[in-house]
């Protein structure tokens, strides 16, 4: 990449920096319109009784697409560990590119909270939603660990764990992996193939998709970083499932229960973003099988003409917003994991972080959170989408900075050109 595109990125990354520093580590959240009892009971309505729930849930629709700082209205800022964990992957790769204990202590910071915010009532390490969550089965509690969160709280700790080597770190990594590979529910869909649970609860009707793909790469990691040869095991039944799961096109529905399925962009990006992780670290051909077919699938039908994200490419209901920054983010993580592998895909990314950085962040550093029908969602949500793409900028700087095998430097050249354009 040219230096004045890497320029442009590191001044992104500083500004975000310095906006983070000012606003805290507690915000709004995408839910923050239902987390409440009256938006959790209008939820549930609309789940039982969709016609009727219409109405119930019509003021917080119209909020959300015409007037999103009203969520101060419904719930209350909070810290989110998925934002958290994100956060300290950040530091941690700023520490790795510039050598600056600054970001080091910052990354320190982060695992210090994670470790005092996690699900108390749960037997190892593990973290949840800090709000109770409607869902079309009935209220996940808050602090119900799920699974769509442990692997990104274990990369956290295992990337700090990588810089300064200390044995806490690796102790709670142990307990993240064993929590992961003992607390959830298999359901076996066919020989030496299984689908896991979303939740530990031992009812779980399993079936989400990217809830095995999460499962499979972090047993395959804490597998070969803990020597535990039956995380691998493990992990290789919930790879089968999502392999299995791959439509004949190269996408993926959210489930496989025949009611959720709905093609999106980031539960696609969160997918593929597994299986190119366990292709890196075990070579499975199987897995780049997949990814060569569901990037396929996604260059062809969850980008526009203009080679930007769409939100979906089969819609569950109505949405209110035309793009999301949530997309954008593991679009860039994705393309930085893919860089130098699909053309197409190469290109997108210049086009994601070239539009990014001119329409996206605000003068104060933080990112625009989607683009409505009509004007933006600014309200900045660590969740929802803020930390996502600050850690998707850093894993994007730190791979240019140390460019892998597949990352050749003519291709880094070829990124800086295109976006510098």
């Amino acid at each position: 990449m040219q230096a004045i595109q890497v320029a442009k990125i590191e001044a992104s990354v500083n500004g975000f920096t310095k906006w983070l520093d000012d606003y805290g580590e507690r915000s709004y959240d995408h839910q923050s319109f239902f987390a409440s009892k009256l938006g959790r009971r209008a939820k549930a309505l609309y789940y039982r009784k969709p016609i009727l729930g219409t109405l119930a849930v019509a003021p917080m629709i119209f909020c959300e697409a015409f007037a999103p700082s009203a969520r101060r209205l419904f719930w209350k800022p909070q810290r989110f560990p998925i934002a958290d964990a994100h956060y300290a992957m950040s530091f941690a790769l700023l520490a790795g590119i510039y050598r600056d204990d600054k970001y080091y202590r910052r990354a320190v910071h982060f695992l210090d909270v994670l470790e005092e915010t996690r699900c108390r009532n749960c037997e190892g390490y593990c973290w949840g939603y800090p709000f109770d969550w409607e869902t079309r089965t009935g209220t996940l509690k808050r602090d119900t660990p799920l699974i769509t969160t442990l692997p990104y709280v274990y990369e956290a700790f295992s990337a700090v764990y990588a810089i300064d080597r200390d044995k806490r770190w690796l102790r709670i990594m142990q307990s993240i992996a064993e929590h992961g590979f003992k607390a959830y529910r298999d359901m076996q869909t066919a020989p030496d193939t299984a689908s896991c649970g979303y939740t530990p609860a031992p009812d779980d009707p399993c079936g989400v998709v990217n809830a095995s793909a999460y499962r499979a790469f972090l047993l395959t990691k804490a597998g070969i970083e803990l020597s535990e040869p039956p995380y691998l095991e493990l992990a290789k039944r919930n790879l089968n499932f999502v392999l299995s799961s791959q439509n004949e096109n190269g996408s993926w529905y959210y489930s496989t229960d025949g009611t959720r399925d709905f093609v999106d962009h980031f539960h696609t990006c969160f997918v593929l973003k597994a299986l190119a992780k366990i292709e890196q670290l075990t070579g499975c051909h199987q897995s780049w099988s997949a990814i060569e077919r569901g990037v396929n699938y996604y260059v062809k039908n969850l980008v526009d003409a203009d080679g930007l994200p769409v939100p979906f490419s089969k819609r569950p209901r109505l949405t209110v917003y035309r793009r999301e920054l949530y997309d954008y983010a593991e679009c860039i993580n994705l393309g930085a994991l893919l860089f130098g592998r699909f053309e197409q895909f190469d290109e997108i990314l210049s086009n994601v972080v070239k539009d990014l950085l001119a329409r996206w962040q605000r003068t104060n550093g933080s990112f625009r959170a989607r683009e409505l029908l009509v004007g933006w969602d600014n309200v900045p949500m660590h969740r929802w989408a803020q930390s996502q793409v600050f850690r998707s900028l850093c894993f994007l700087l730190s791979e240019l900075n140390s460019p892998r095998e597949s990352m050749s430097h003519a291709s880094v050249q070829q990124l800086g050109s295109k976006t510098a354009n």
